[in-house]
């Protein structure tokens, strides 16, 4: 499965809705691909992306020091499927005994990748269904 690195671009807020938008970029190309995520998780990504301290471990906070007291490591988040207009998405763990690749939603993924500086990246097949690309013109 070919996959291309991302980064965050930004977490955006529907005006009418309140909805948050995780806005992904191709790390070495303009291309886009815009995930709705839940406010919890938007709020545990971007309080880790503006360096905000809490006073308690957030979930995701406690799901990297539990992947920490078992000996692994998070090696990377992928965003490795799209269907029926829903995201999929597995974090690949490094343990003693091999990798381990895990289920869960991206959010939660991009959210414990972020704390432990893992990259994310996109399946090259949910990028052409779902990535938009921008030009300098528009």
């Amino acid at each position: 499965m070919a996959k291309t690195e991302m980064t965050i671009d930004s977490i955006r807020v529907a005006s009418k809705s309140s909805n948050r938008n995780l806005i992904l970029k191709e790390k070495l190309a303009d291309r886009y691909l815009p995930i709705w995520i839940g406010n919890a998780e938007a709020d545990a990504i971007a309080v880790k992306l503006q360096g905000v301290q809490c006073t308690r471990p957030l979930t995701h906070d406690f799901l990297c020091a539990v992947i920490e007291a078992l000996g692994a490591t998070m090696k990377s988040a992928v965003v490795n499927k799209l269907q029926n207009d829903t995201f999929y998405a597995k974090v690949t763990l490094v343990t003693d005994r091999g990798e381990i690749d895990v289920d869960c939603r991206p959010s939660d993924a991009i959210a414990v990748a972020v704390r432990v500086d893992a990259p994310v990246f996109a399946d090259k097949e949910v990028l052409d269904r779902a990535g938009v690309a921008t030009n300098a013109d528009e």
